[in-house]
């Protein structure tokens, strides 16, 4: 964090599953600051209190240590998929369906399915427009939020405005730049929906509300996006050709193309965030198989006897169990764990290679859907200090491995405040 504490000039704020994160950036996207309120416990994570008591907090702990004069935007990014009903003084009604909630009507889902092009992301179990049906048939609810939306209302914009990247899920038609007219068919009051702008738009100078958060007056509201495109933004990554690697729990790789990657099939499909698309997709290879074989103890003593330029060849293809999404579209996919070798070294490099060999394969099916050829990556996550799988990933896929500016959210909301700066007051 830099300590000449520099001017700021964009505040991004991360509704993230664990808590919320708000970051200070200054006119040249240097970090000046950042302060966090984690949630204390699952249930409350659900709760939209706890979300505006995070941002508070959040916000309150930054002014303490900077001076908000020179800000000149704000932007939100929260959980994809995440809805709740307010009613007409922007309050809930009843608890938010969260981004991993199925919808409580199966009914809803198969009208949907019945209903939706097929290529919408709107479409499947965990349908964000599912949850959104659900919610509007509440008494008393004036309209369907996003979670970024309902904390941009909440610092003070006047008018419930969503973003394309929070709206996508919901049904928004990204071509047409509306919400189109098959959402009435099923079941969706359009009525009810927010207005939405692409994401990095100027909304409106800063209200009464936002002045009491002690946001200066000639600050503005930016419309934000979601955490997964926050993240890639907070990289650095922007030109297309840029790769974004996580190595968590699963691996997810995340691609800028110059023309949208719609592909229902592989699940996937595409952002526009500035001036490209993000396009991608989430394997269930990562981390979580290598945690069932090795504690942290186990996977620090190996990890710097590890040999990249020295293949297993052993060509493994990680998984818990059968099934995969993506690169490889396939619900019974088996896993591919065998022969194990008596050396457990051998035996974590030789996953380590698997997932690796996905990753190379996923951003190669990119490019056969229509994507760029990937340029570059940068790697965030767990597995991203591991400097030997580093160097094995590198050999196989060629490209240059960058480093990652942030892997903050926050600094990505922030970032599209600055992308925005011609537009500055």
């Amino acid at each position: 964090m830099s300590t000449d504490r520099k001017p700021v000039a964009a505040l991004g704020i991360d509704l993230g599953t664990s808590g919320v994160r708000a970051a200070l950036l200054s006119e040249d996207g240097s970090l000046v600051d950042i302060a966090a309120y984690p949630f204390p416990d699952a249930a409350s994570a659900r709760l939209p209190s706890t979300w505006w008591c995070g941002v508070k907090s959040s916000l309150a702990e930054l002014a303490s240590r900077n001076s908000f004069a020179s800000l000149k935007g704000v932007a939100v990014d929260g959980t994809s998929g995440t809805v709740l009903a307010v009613d007409s003084g922007g309050m809930p009604v009843g608890e938010a369906l969260m981004y991993n909630d199925p919808c409580p009507d199966r009914t809803i889902v198969e009208r949907i399915g019945a209903q939706a092009p097929s290529d919408s992301p709107a479409r499947g179990e965990t349908s964000a427009l599912a949850r959104a049906i659900h919610l509007s048939r509440r008494s008393g609810v004036r309209t369907i939020m996003h979670q970024a939306d309902w904390i941009l209302m909440n610092l003070g914009l006047a008018t419930p405005t969503s973003d394309e990247n929070n709206a996508l899920k919901t049904g928004y038609d990204l071509a047409a730049e509306c919400w189109p007219n098959w959402l009435e068919a099923c079941g969706m009051d359009i009525a009810l929906l927010p207005v939405v702008k692409r994401a990095g738009s100027p909304l409106s100078r800063i209200t009464a509300g936002g002045l009491a958060l002690g946001l200066p007056r000639e600050c503005r509201y930016f419309a934000g996006t979601t955490d997964g495109c926050a993240s890639f933004l907070a990289t650095g990554a922007s030109n297309v050709g840029d790769g974004v690697t996580a190595l968590g729990s699963t691996l997810v790789i995340k691609l800028a193309c110059a023309l949208p990657i719609n592909a229902a099939n592989n699940g996937i499909y595409s952002h526009r965030v500035l001036d490209f698309w993000l396009a991608g997709g989430a394997s269930n290879s990562g981390g979580a198989v290598i945690r069932t074989f090795f504690d942290g103890e186990q996977l620090k003593a190996m990890t710097s006897k590890l040999q990249p330029d020295a293949p297993t060849g052993l060509a493994y293809y990680p998984l818990l169990g059968p099934g995969e999404r993506f690169p490889i579209n396939d619900p019974a996919y088996p896993p591919r764990l065998e022969p194990r070798p008596s050396d457990d070294l051998t035996f974590f490099q030789a996953i380590l290679e698997g997932i690796t060999a996905i990753e190379k394969s996923g951003y190669d099916r990119l490019a056969e859907l229509g994507g760029p050829r990937v340029l570059s990556i940068r790697t965030v996550g767990g597995g991203a200090a591991n400097p030997a799988w580093a160097r094995m990933r590198e050999n196989a896929l060629g490209v240059p491995f960058l480093a990652s500016r942030s892997a903050e959210a926050s600094v990505g909301a922030a970032s599209l405040v600055l992308a925005g700066k011609a537009r500055w007051p």
